[in-house]
């Protein structure tokens, strides 16, 4: 797969998150949800942390959220600038489509949060009890780098007191699916699966090359 076919994914996946999310910040108030199925809603909640809306301070105590927010944005940055690098270097190395495939997609969902955090908190203002103004004049909710990432995808998919038989957690109330994610998040979660599933043929390319290297350099000791 070519870097022009790779970008034309990044967009189009770029353009769906920000669409959606930029479309949910300017009609729903925070924490508003919809039902579209019994086990599909669209129920906006903003994010300031990590996944599952874990958070650097709650590891490190000495560290305040405004800190850990910075941090973990700066991190994300660098992250996803050594995504891109790998991207290109696979590309240009001509390694397998579902490599390169995965890597698209994911550093697509890393931009989409990053774009999150480091923007929406000037571009927007606040959502609590109130849909948010795009541009306001009176300034955004917060300032460059520490915007919360929009999330809107919530599949309740079951919930319920489990089994008192089961050990442990039996007679307890159980509900599957809890988090709420975005588009981004689905991107990051594929590409990783991908990697993960697919391993031996996302990377095959790679042991074919370094196989085909050491049989030229037996060859040539034998020659």
């Amino acid at each position: 797969m070519s870097l022009k076919k790779a970008s034309l994914i990044i967009i189009l996946i770029l353009l769906v998150d920000q669409i959606s999310k930029i479309y949910i910040k300017t009609h729903f108030a925070l924490n508003d949800d919809v039902t579209v199925f019994s086990w599909f809603k669209i129920a906006f909640v903003e994010n300031d942390g990590m996944a599952w809306g874990t958070k650097l301070s709650d590891f490190f105590t000495f560290i305040s959220d405004k800190s850990a927010k910075l941090i973990l944005t700066l991190f994300r940055i660098v992250a996803v600038t050594g995504i891109a690098f790998w991207l290109v270097d696979v590309t240009k190395k001509k390694k397998s489509r579902t490599l390169i495939f995965a890597i698209s997609i994911i550093f697509a969902g890393a931009l989409g949060n990053i774009l999150d955090s480091v923007f929406y908190g000037v571009l927007f203002g606040d959502s609590h009890m109130q849909v948010a103004d795009f541009l306001p004049e009176d300034g955004g909710y917060t300032g460059v780098f520490y915007g919360n990432v929009v999330d809107m995808l919530h599949f309740p998919i079951w919930s319920g007191v489990l089994p008192e038989w089961l050990p442990i957690i039996g007679g307890k109330y159980f509900s599957f699916f809890d988090p709420v994610f975005n588009v981004a998040d689905v991107a990051i979660s594929t590409g990783i699966g991908i990697l993960i599933v697919f391993n031996k043929k996302a990377f095959k390319e790679e042991s074919n090359s370094k196989t085909e290297s050491l049989d030229s350099e037996l060859h040539n000791n034998l020659a």
